[in-house]
């Protein structure tokens, strides 16, 4: 059965999507990008800051759905500059830090408000 997932420890959707969706001990959490809960604003300028506001955010969402980041098994990161790779991964492996989920990382031209990272992810109970 389908189940909307809301939280406001992450930002509110910028469009007509939902923070995540579980289905049969399934969830899919939508892109996240690095903006603060609370205030809307993005954070920080450099890519590691942005990549752990992104992970807190994608954080906040398992939380709430009552999962955690071991839960996570496939993550997509999506990258303004695939030259900031080793700095988003950095970041990324003190969040991940045993048994890591698959994952792919691909530039882009553009992502929503000019950020420089947005993640997606999927975990499974």
């Amino acid at each position: 059965m389908k189940k909307v997932i809301k939280t406001l420890n992450a930002p509110a959707a910028i469009g007509p999507y939902s923070q995540a969706i579980e289905n049969n001990r399934i969830l899919f959490i939508s892109g996240q990008i690095p903006l603060n809960p609370e205030t809307g604003k993005i954070v920080g300028e450099k890519v590691k800051e942005q990549t752990k506001q992104v992970l807190i955010n994608l954080e906040n969402i398992l939380k709430a759905a009552g999962y955690a980041l071991s839960d996570v098994i496939k993550c997509t990161c999506y990258l303004k500059d695939m030259g900031a790779f080793s700095e988003m991964n950095e970041v990324y492996a003190g969040f991940f830090t045993t048994d890591q989920p698959a994952r792919a990382a691909v530039e882009v031209s553009r992502l929503p408000k000019d950020v420089l990272i947005e993640i997606e992810a999927i975990a499974i109970k």
